[in-house]
C-alpha cells in the first residue's frame, strides 16, 4: 500500500506538470491572438486616417506643373530710367486747343553710362522735340487707346533724329493731362 500511495502522489505531480505545460502552451496562442488584434487595429486606424486626409486635403501633396508659354517665360529687360526731363506743357492742334501737360521718362539699357550721358547732353533737344510732337497732335490722338502708338513714335524719333551713339529702349508717360477748354 505504501507503494500505491507513492504512485498516486507521482500521478498527482505528473498531472500538475501537465497542467502547467498546457497553461504555458495556451498562453502563447492567446498572446499571439491579442498581438494580431492590436496590429490589425493599428493598420485599420492608419488606413482610415490616410484616406480621410486625402479626402479633406484634396491631394495637395501632388503639385501640378503648369506649362508656361515663352511669351511669359522670358523676362523683360530691366531698364534704367532717365527721369530728369520734367514736365512739358503745350497746346494741341485742335480748332479749340486743349492744354497738354506731360511728363516723359526714357528707359535705356541698365548700366549704360553712355546712354545716360548722351540723354543728359541732349536734354534740351529732347524736350523741344516733345513739345513740338504734342503740339502737332489732337485731343483724339492723345486718347488712352493711342498711348502705345505715341510711345513707339517718340522712341523711334529720339533714337533716329536726336541720339547718335546710344539708343533708348522704352518711353513711358508718368503723367499725361489733357485740359480741354
Amino acid at each position: 500500500m505504501a507503494n500505491e500511495s507513492m504512485d498516486f502522489e507521482d500521478n498527482e505531480t505528473t498531472g500538475e506538470s501537465e497542467k502547467k505545460s498546457k497553461g504555458l502552451g495556451g498562453l502563447l496562442p492567446t498572446l499571439l491572438k491579442w498581438v494580431a488584434i492590436v496590429l490589425g487595429a493599428i493598420i485599420l486606424i492608419v488606413t482610415v486616417v490616410v484616406i480621410t486626409m486625402k479626402i479633406v486635403g484634396g491631394n495637395t501633396s501632388q503639385q501640378a506643373v503648369i506649362p508656361v508659354s515663352q511669351e511669359y517665360g522670358s523676362k523683360r529687360e530691366v531698364l534704367d530710367w532717365y527721369t530728369s526731363l520734367g514736365q512739358v506743357s503745350t497746346k494741341t492742334s485742335d480748332a479749340i486747343p486743349a492744354s497738354v501737360i506731360v511728363e516723359v521718362v526714357l528707359g535705356y539699357k541698365q548700366a549704360d553710362k553712355a546712354a545716360s550721358t548722351e540723354i543728359t547732353q541732349r536734354q534740351i533737344e529732347i524736350k523741344d522735340y516733345l513739345r513740338r510732337y504734342f503740339t502737332e497732335l489732337t485731343v483724339e490722338d492723345l486718347r488712352p487707346r493711342n498711348e502705345e502708338k505715341r510711345r513707339i513714335e517718340i522712341r523711334n524719333a529720339i533714337n533716329d533724329d536726336i541720339l547718335s551713339s546710344s539708343k533708348i529702349r522704352d518711353v513711358r508717360f508718368l503723367s499725361l493731362q489733357i485740359i480741354e477748354q
